[in-house]
Protein backbone atom coordinates (compact mmCIF):
# COMPACT_ATOMS: atom_id res chain seq x y z
CA UNK A 1 0.00 0.00 0.00
CA UNK A 2 1.13 3.26 -0.91
CA UNK A 3 -1.49 5.82 0.73
CA UNK A 4 -2.50 6.85 -2.61
CA UNK A 5 -5.29 5.58 -5.29
CA UNK A 6 -3.49 4.48 -8.61
CA UNK A 7 -6.57 1.88 -9.93
CA UNK A 8 -8.67 4.17 -12.00
CA UNK A 9 -11.95 1.78 -11.32
CA UNK A 10 -10.97 2.82 -7.02
CA UNK A 11 -10.80 6.56 -8.88
CA UNK A 12 -14.10 6.58 -9.44
CA UNK A 13 -15.45 5.25 -6.21
CA UNK A 14 -13.39 7.82 -4.47
CA UNK A 15 -14.93 10.57 -6.34
CA UNK A 16 -18.27 8.76 -6.22
CA UNK A 17 -17.85 8.34 -2.46
CA UNK A 18 -16.86 12.22 -1.90
CA UNK A 19 -19.95 13.12 -3.39
CA UNK A 20 -22.22 11.07 -1.39
CA UNK A 21 -20.26 12.05 1.91
CA UNK A 22 -22.48 15.42 2.36
CA UNK A 23 -25.81 13.32 2.27
CA UNK A 24 -24.21 10.91 5.25
CA UNK A 25 -21.26 12.93 7.28
CA UNK A 26 -22.66 15.94 9.35
CA UNK A 27 -20.53 19.06 8.98
CA UNK A 28 -18.92 19.06 12.18
CA UNK A 29 -16.58 21.70 11.87
CA UNK A 30 -18.18 23.62 15.02
CA UNK A 31 -17.40 20.57 17.45
CA UNK A 32 -13.57 20.49 15.61
CA UNK A 33 -12.17 22.26 18.48
CA UNK A 34 -14.80 21.98 21.35
CA UNK A 35 -13.85 19.65 24.67
CA UNK A 36 -16.59 17.83 24.15
CA UNK A 37 -16.31 16.89 19.67
CA UNK A 38 -14.86 13.64 20.93
CA UNK A 39 -17.82 12.69 22.31
CA UNK A 40 -19.65 12.78 18.53
CA UNK A 41 -17.03 10.30 17.65
CA UNK A 42 -17.74 7.30 19.71
CA UNK A 43 -20.37 4.58 19.14
CA UNK A 44 -23.86 5.39 20.08
CA UNK A 45 -23.83 2.61 22.80
CA UNK A 46 -20.78 4.44 24.87
CA UNK A 47 -22.22 7.73 24.58
CA UNK A 48 -25.23 7.23 26.58
CA UNK A 49 -22.25 5.66 29.22
CA UNK A 50 -20.11 9.19 29.28
CA UNK A 51 -23.34 11.13 29.72
CA UNK A 52 -23.60 9.19 32.75
CA UNK A 53 -19.76 9.81 33.98
CA UNK A 54 -20.45 13.19 32.84
CA UNK A 55 -23.48 13.73 35.12
CA UNK A 56 -22.26 11.82 37.97
CA UNK A 57 -18.70 13.42 37.69
CA UNK A 58 -20.74 17.27 37.90
CA UNK A 59 -22.81 16.56 40.64
CA UNK A 60 -20.11 15.16 42.54
CA UNK A 61 -17.74 18.02 42.26
CA UNK A 62 -20.85 20.17 43.21
CA UNK A 63 -21.03 18.45 46.43
CA UNK A 64 -23.58 16.07 46.01
CA UNK A 65 -23.57 12.74 47.05
CA UNK A 66 -23.54 10.13 43.84
CA UNK A 67 -23.22 6.59 44.37
CA UNK A 68 -23.92 3.09 42.18
CA UNK A 69 -27.54 2.10 41.45
CA UNK A 70 -29.87 0.04 44.10
CA UNK A 71 -30.92 -1.83 40.85
CA UNK A 72 -31.02 -2.10 37.17
CA UNK A 73 -33.81 0.70 36.84
CA UNK A 74 -31.91 3.87 37.39
CA UNK A 75 -28.17 5.12 36.88
CA UNK A 76 -27.39 6.51 40.08
CA UNK A 77 -28.58 7.94 43.35
CA UNK A 78 -27.74 11.51 43.21
CA UNK A 79 -28.58 13.57 46.41
CA UNK A 80 -30.13 10.44 47.80
CA UNK A 81 -32.45 10.14 44.66
CA UNK A 82 -32.70 7.10 42.43
CA UNK A 83 -31.73 8.78 39.27
CA UNK A 84 -32.37 8.22 35.46
CA UNK A 85 -29.43 10.03 33.28
CA UNK A 86 -30.20 10.94 29.64
CA UNK A 87 -27.53 12.35 27.47
CA UNK A 88 -27.86 14.37 24.02
CA UNK A 89 -25.47 15.99 21.88
CA UNK A 90 -27.10 19.49 20.37
CA UNK A 91 -28.94 17.95 16.66
CA UNK A 92 -28.95 20.30 13.69
CA UNK A 93 -32.10 21.60 14.07
CA UNK A 94 -30.53 23.69 17.62
CA UNK A 95 -32.56 21.02 20.42
CA UNK A 96 -31.59 18.35 21.67
CA UNK A 97 -33.62 14.43 21.77
CA UNK A 98 -33.70 12.58 25.02
CA UNK A 99 -34.23 8.98 24.76
CA UNK A 100 -35.19 5.27 26.30
CA UNK A 101 -37.09 7.07 28.82
CA UNK A 102 -39.47 3.93 30.44
CA UNK A 103 -41.49 3.83 33.71
CA UNK A 104 -39.61 2.07 35.94
CA UNK A 105 -37.72 2.36 39.55
CA UNK A 106 -36.33 6.17 39.42
CA UNK A 107 -37.09 9.30 41.16
CA UNK A 108 -35.81 12.23 39.07
CA UNK A 109 -34.40 12.09 35.44
CA UNK A 110 -31.48 14.40 34.58
CA UNK A 111 -31.18 15.23 31.05
CA UNK A 112 -27.53 16.57 29.57
CA UNK A 113 -27.44 18.34 26.56
CA UNK A 114 -24.15 19.12 25.25
CA UNK A 115 -23.30 22.43 22.40
CA UNK A 116 -19.47 22.36 21.68
CA UNK A 117 -18.82 25.43 23.78
CA UNK A 118 -22.51 25.05 26.25
CA UNK A 119 -24.71 22.88 27.82
CA UNK A 120 -28.04 22.51 29.35
CA UNK A 121 -29.84 20.57 31.66
CA UNK A 122 -33.35 19.52 32.94
CA UNK A 123 -33.77 17.91 36.35
CA UNK A 124 -37.24 16.68 35.92
CA UNK A 125 -39.32 14.72 38.25
CA UNK A 126 -40.98 11.02 37.24
CA UNK A 127 -44.27 12.49 38.04
CA UNK A 128 -43.50 15.22 35.54
CA UNK A 129 -42.28 13.04 32.93
CA UNK A 130 -45.70 10.79 33.33
CA UNK A 131 -47.44 14.25 32.74
CA UNK A 132 -45.41 15.10 29.66
CA UNK A 133 -43.48 11.77 28.02
CA UNK A 134 -44.10 8.74 29.21
CA UNK A 135 -47.08 7.26 27.96
CA UNK A 136 -47.58 10.01 25.62
CA UNK A 137 -44.97 10.63 23.41
CA UNK A 138 -43.86 6.14 22.21
CA UNK A 139 -40.04 6.73 21.16
CA UNK A 140 -40.87 3.86 18.63
CA UNK A 141 -44.03 1.88 17.06
CA UNK A 142 -45.79 -1.10 17.05
CA UNK A 143 -46.60 -3.08 20.23
CA UNK A 144 -43.31 -3.83 20.68
CA UNK A 145 -42.22 -0.22 21.16
CA UNK A 146 -44.54 0.87 23.45
CA UNK A 147 -42.62 0.73 26.93
CA UNK A 148 -39.86 3.94 25.69
CA UNK A 149 -40.97 7.61 24.94
CA UNK A 150 -38.72 10.25 24.02
CA UNK A 151 -38.12 13.99 24.51
CA UNK A 152 -37.78 14.68 20.59
CA UNK A 153 -36.12 17.76 19.44
CA UNK A 154 -36.30 19.89 22.50
CA UNK A 155 -35.42 22.86 21.48
CA UNK A 156 -32.26 24.24 22.68
CA UNK A 157 -33.90 25.69 26.46
CA UNK A 158 -35.92 22.96 26.63
CA UNK A 159 -39.63 22.84 25.87
CA UNK A 160 -42.20 25.52 27.97
CA UNK A 161 -42.88 22.52 31.03
CA UNK A 162 -39.39 21.76 31.06
CA UNK A 163 -38.42 25.53 32.01
CA UNK A 164 -38.77 25.93 35.90
CA UNK A 165 -36.80 22.57 36.18
CA UNK A 166 -33.55 23.61 34.86
CA UNK A 167 -31.58 25.09 31.62
CA UNK A 168 -28.53 26.52 32.39
CA UNK A 169 -26.55 23.88 34.67
CA UNK A 170 -26.57 26.27 37.70
CA UNK A 171 -30.38 26.23 37.24
CA UNK A 172 -30.90 22.02 37.15
CA UNK A 173 -28.25 22.28 40.15
CA UNK A 174 -31.08 24.77 41.90
CA UNK A 175 -33.65 22.69 41.52
CA UNK A 176 -31.43 19.03 42.12
CA UNK A 177 -30.12 20.91 45.48
CA UNK A 178 -34.02 21.46 46.15
CA UNK A 179 -35.32 18.11 45.71
CA UNK A 180 -32.60 16.42 47.41
CA UNK A 181 -32.62 18.07 50.52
Amino acid sequence: MTGRITDPDVEILAVISATLRNDYVEDDSEWAQSPFGWIKTRPSRQVGKIGEQLVAGWCAAKGLDVTKATDSEHDRVIGGLATEIKFSTRWRSGGYTFQQFRDQHYEIAICLGIAPFDARCWVLPKDLLKRHVIGHTPQHTGSSGSDTFWIQSAPEDGFAWMKEWGGKLSDALEVLNRLSA
